[in-house]
């Protein structure tokens, strides 16, 4: 009943191919299809983030141990006898003709320094000696004829001949200063003129010292000065020769306007009349070998000392509206509040007059 036609291409490879070509078209479009897709962003490594520790407040032992309060100050050393050298006020603007020293010479009390040309002055002087001489036969010849002239006359005479005499010693005092001469003995340290330079107010020429006794001279504040007695201990501090011990010999005489230490004005150079009255000077229990004039130097001056005394350090003590206290740390750990009273202080610590015992422990702030 039925006719089953058969062709060339009517075997079953026919019928499998266009299958297999359809699969093969549509993995190839997925595979395209996907490479057109956008690529999914890589997740972000967040690093992980550790909580911070907390710091540990420092932890102090109550200790017993003796206390010192000192006042500190800066110097050098320098001769018991030292002073700069100036020319007269009334000098000035006038010009050094000759400087007659130099640094490191010795010399006598009264041996020429420094002279100033006063050529002028030297000339009005002649002048005025001869016209003296003059003026005192004049009064000779006066005198003689005393008995014709009335007491006015003779009178007047006298004070004007003694007007012109004291003209001339003024003139002879002036010229003199002209010269400038050593005080006492000693070694020229520092000379700041030269030949040539006009003399001006506050400056000196050169400073004369006694290099055979030095000591040592600091500088303090005015308010560490009211809490420093004479024969107190100091610890001095001397460049290249070490810690000595001494004692206050002098204290510095009071200056206007200075209220602040650290500084050291004794420096040879210019500004005003220079002496070891404004200075500290101290006494060391042995005095060094082989010191100059001029080496630097710190002082420390105990002005407070305690034995035995109980302390904590300045970072373990708390204040608030006028209350005192620590925090103390017993065996287990624990802290608790404790009120202290205070007594000596230093830059560093304190000391405890009631409230703690050594070995307590304390936390800082």
């Amino acid at each position: 009943m039925f006719t089953k036609w058969w062709t060339g291409n009517s075997s079953p490879n026919w019928t499998m191919k266009p299958i297999a070509a359809i699969l093969l078209s549509s993995t190839l479009i997925l595979a395209s299809g996907c490479s057109l897709l956008p690529k999914e962003q890589e997740e972000e490594a967040i690093p992980s983030i550790n909580p911070p520790k907390l710091s540990k407040k420092p932890e102090y032992a109550v200790k017993t141990e003796t206390l010192e309060t000192k006042v500190r100050g800066s110097g050098r050393l320098m001769a018991l006898q030292e002073e700069k050298l100036f020319f007269s006020e009334d000098m000035t603007s006038k010009r050094i003709s000759a400087i007659l020293v130099k640094n490191g010479d010795a010399v006598e009390q009264g041996q020429p320094i420094a002279e100033l040309d006063v050529s002028d002055m030297q000339s009005d002087l002649k002048r005025k000696k001869l016209q003296t001489r003059k003026d005192e036969l004049t009064m000779i010849e006066t005198l003689r004829k005393a008995d014709e002239m009335t007491p006015e006359q003779v009178e007047q005479a006298k004070i004007d001949f003694e007007l012109k005499r004291e003209e001339l010693t003024k003139l002879e005092t002036q010229v003199s200063k002209a010269k400038l001469v050593a005080p006492f003995s000693g070694t020229i340290v520092t000379v700041v003129s030269k030949k040539g330079d006009t003399v001006k107010s506050g400056e000196s020429v050169a400073t004369l010292a006694d290099l055979n006794e030095l000591t040592v001279a600091a500088s303090i504040s005015a308010d560490d000065a009211k809490k420093v007695a004479i024969g107190m201990e100091v610890q001095v501090d001397i460049n290249s020769a070490g810690t000595h011990k001494g004692k206050v010999k002098q204290l510095p005489l009071p200056q206007a306007g200075n209220n602040n230490g650290g500084g050291f004005p004794g420096d040879g150079q210019g500004g005003g009349q220079d002496s070891i009255d404004k200075y500290l000077v101290v006494q060391l229990d042995e005095f060094p070998k082989g010191l100059n004039r001029g080496t630097p130097l710190s002082v420390s001056i105990i002005t407070q000392r305690k034995e035995n005394a109980t302390t904590i350090p300045l970072a373990a003590l708390r204040s608030y509206s006028g209350r005192n206290y620590v925090q103390v740390i017993d065996n287990q750990g624990n802290k608790k509040e404790v009120d202290v009273e205070i007594g000596q202080q230093t830059s560093t610590d304190v000391e405890i007059v009631k409230g703690l015992t050594a070995g307590q422990k304390v936390v800082g702030r």
